[in-house]
């Protein structure tokens, strides 16, 4: 892929982000999700990409737009399978609350897990432990693990989660374990990310979560050098056919990162809009003008790039219309 694109879907995630930024603490996280969506499709039709939406807004009859399937871009570029939420978190934007984010990545084709939209259980590792650690151990002996890796003690640990009561015997076997606990509200794209990066403190993030943010996970640690380990959760024999349907034969079966994002070239972009420990939100400043933080990853290169960017909305509006 065209190093150019990374930038190209960085303004798409811009665009997700501001449109939903006046819905922040509103309470309408529909509404907020419905701004985001909406520019997103929009701005990318400008992207010179012929996409396919393999995580979406949902199938064809539930989602509007950017549903499975739909095909997004100029049409012009080359192939790629595009996962996208254009509100990670819209509660949390309803409510004004951390971790709101617009996140795109997109791959080269067929690289992509079609994932359903149900739960999964995850564990995400920066480099230091990918390939060190399985979903498949006690996470006692997970901790034991990651600790003799990284040369410290279990207690000297800090594991995320997310704040469920379905997490409530895992939470509690990590504090008989004597491990730092950081609770999530919202927002387990981020939680899962923030391991890879050194400066956020986050040695392991562990828990169920929605599938399809575990695939954008995985291909923002793909980016990193980092590790997602997943397992579907799956219900009941309806959940079973849909996933056979949607390619996956064994849907029970631990999924690593060749089976979530592939081994192919991936660009991972995400805007903040409300702050979290991995970017800063939206941010509007005097004069009509509004602020945005962004970052930006590639597999291939393992370069990371933090974009903040200053938009003079009427400028903008006046150059969208075609007045300038």
């Amino acid at each position: 892929m065209d190093r150019q694109l990374a930038l190209e879907i960085a303004r798409v995630t811009e665009a997700g982000a501001l449109a939903s930024a006046s819905w922040i603490g509103r309470g309408d996280k529909n509404g907020a999700d419905y701004a985001a969506t909406s520019a997103i499709r929009e701005m990318f039709d400008s992207v010179p990409i012929n996409g396919t939406v393999v995580i979406g807004e949902g199938e064809m009859d539930e989602a509007p737009m950017l549903y499975i399937g739909e095909k997004v871009g100029s049409l012009s570029g080359p192939e790629v399978d595009v996962a996208v939420d254009p509100l990670e978190g819209t509660e949390v934007v309803a409510n004004g609350l951390n971790n709101g984010m617009s996140v795109i990545a997109i791959a080269e084709k067929g690289n992509l897990l079609h994932a359903p939209d149900m739960y999964m259980q995850k564990m995400a590792v920066g480099p230091a432990l990918a390939g060190h650690v399985s979903l498949d151990d006690p996470i006692e002996l997970t901790l034991e693990k990651a600790a003799c890796r990284l040369g410290k003690s279990v207690k000297d640990l800090t594991v995320m989660i997310l704040q469920r009561d379905r997490h409530s015997e895992l939470i509690q076997a990590l504090r008989s374990s004597g491990v730092r606990i950081k609770l999530l509200d919202h927002g387990d794209v981020a939680g899962a990310i923030v391991t890879a990066i050194p400066e956020c403190g986050v040695d392991l993030y562990i828990g169920s979560g929605g599938a399809p943010e575990g695939v954008l996970a995985a291909a923002a640690l793909r980016c990193l050098g980092g590790e997602m380990q997943g397992r579907l959760m799956v219900q009941n024999r309806t959940q079973y056919v849909r996933c056979t349907k949607m390619g996956i034969q064994n849907p029970e079966r631990l999924l690593g990162m060749a089976e979530l994002v592939g081994s192919g070239d991936i660009i991972f972009a995400a805007t903040g809009i409300t702050n979290s420990d991995l970017l800063n939100g939206v941010r509007h400043l005097p004069g009509q003008r509004v602020e945005t933080h962004s970052v930006i990853m590639r597999a291939n290169t393992g370069t990371v790039r933090y974009i903040r960017s200053v938009h003079n909305i009427p400028t903008k509006l006046k150059y969208a219309a075609g007045m300038i």
